[in-house]
């Protein structure tokens, strides 16, 4: 049973299956539902348990619930079902909605705890922010506030749940979402440029290059020139960075490539247009360059009395225009996500609690 009491030491469970009955009047323990959800393997393209898990357990506490199907993508491999998870009032448009996402990055991480920590793929990036979303709405809706709650699929990957909410707005003014912040709000969150950098040339045998065209040499040469492209650094926010995070190319040792290509990723501050010219620039005579995504760079509000943070990484906001007026807040440390060391502080988790609820009144006056 989830009764919540705001204790470090909350009790253990007996059974930490996600799929424990709970009684509806029970207070929500953010720890305990956070054991609950990690319990589900949900990397992405495989969320599917996990939004039943949420569905149901919304349902079942008087919420009224929405599952709203995300498509496979062919190149998943995937035929299993995906959703996306909305809960709001039983009548009328909520005023605030909080939001985060649902699937986690590979490989799948059993959980593990002691006193301080829970440890485990998704206890901070993003199922711990979701239990104390939960939580946090449960508090807000008995006091009369008019909250929503929005869970997504496929953030970790392209942000296609959200690209599906987007289209099916439910009004309201505020949406808060979570992600690994350490419970301070974002200024801002950096954007993201991706760049495929593929260089074309002819195989000749390795003892007569002059028979050749290397594409490595090429391809080489065009990231060369890109390390040391100047990038824009934007004030109160920091600077831009690049980084070249896969190469691939060639046949063998003894053979002049014939194609090469590397996989860039540029986190942005401010308008694209500049960096993707110099890009352009750096790889022309040697390489072609496709821009295959962008997610823009995104100024956000602050709230007095609340500590601020840049968030270098992105987020699902750019993609939920349309759910209100965004803010970034969530417990955790994004240097610990996605990696095997993934851990969260039980106390950072009931503080997070209290802060959303502060900034939720807040907006809403």
């Amino acid at each position: 049973m989830l009764g919540y009491s705001g204790s470090m030491k909350d009790a253990e469970l007996k059974d930490v299956s996600p799929w424990t009955s709970v009684h509806p009047n029970d207070r929500i323990d953010p720890i305990a539902l956070t054991r609950r959800l990690v319990a589900i393997e949900s990397t992405t393209y495989h969320e599917g348990a996990a939004g039943d898990f949420v569905a149901d357990f919304l349902d079942a506490r008087g919420w009224s619930v929405e599952k709203t199907a995300v498509a496979q993508p062919v190149e998943s491999g995937v035929t299993g079902a995906r959703w996306n998870v909305y809960a709001g009032p039983q009548t009328g448009a909520p005023d605030l909605v909080f939001s985060t996402h649902l699937d986690t990055v590979p490989p799948y991480v059993a959980l593990r705890e002691d006193e301080d920590f829970l440890y485990g793929r998704g206890v901070c990036d993003a199922k711990g922010i979701a239990a104390a979303q939960i939580a946090a709405a449960e508090r807000l809706r008995g006091e009369g506030y008019a909250v929503g709650l929005l869970f997504v699929a496929g953030e970790e990957r392209d942000s296609a749940g959200a690209k599906v909410a987007n289209g099916k707005p439910k009004g309201s003014r505020f949406l808060i979402n979570g992600e690994p912040t350490e419970n301070r709000l974002a200024l801002a969150s950096k954007g993201a440029l991706r760049a495929v950098v593929t260089a074309e040339g002819r195989m000749a045998h390795s003892a007569y290059p002059e028979l050749g065209d290397s594409a490595v040499h090429k391809l080489v040469e065009a990231l060369g020139r890109m390390i040391g492209i100047p990038l824009p650094t934007t004030e109160g926010i920091g600077e831009s960075t690049l980084n070249i995070g896969q190469i691939e190319g060639g046949r063998a040792p003894n053979v002049i490539a014939d194609r090469a290509v590397a996989q860039i990723l540029i986190r942005l501050v401010g308008d694209s247009a500049e960096t993707r010219a110099e890009v352009l620039r750096a790889a022309e005579g040697l390489a072609a360059v496709e821009f295959p995504l962008e997610i823009p760079f995104v100024r956000l509000r602050t709230v007095e009395g609340f500590p601020t943070m840049v968030a270098k990484f992105t987020t699902d906001i750019p993609q939920l225009t349309n759910w209100g007026e965004p803010l970034l807040l969530g417990p955790g440390s994004i240097h610990v996500a996605h990696t095997p060391a993934e851990k969260i502080a039980k106390r950072e988790l009931l503080d997070a609690v209290d802060l959303y609820v502060s900034l939720a009144k807040h907006l809403l006056g």
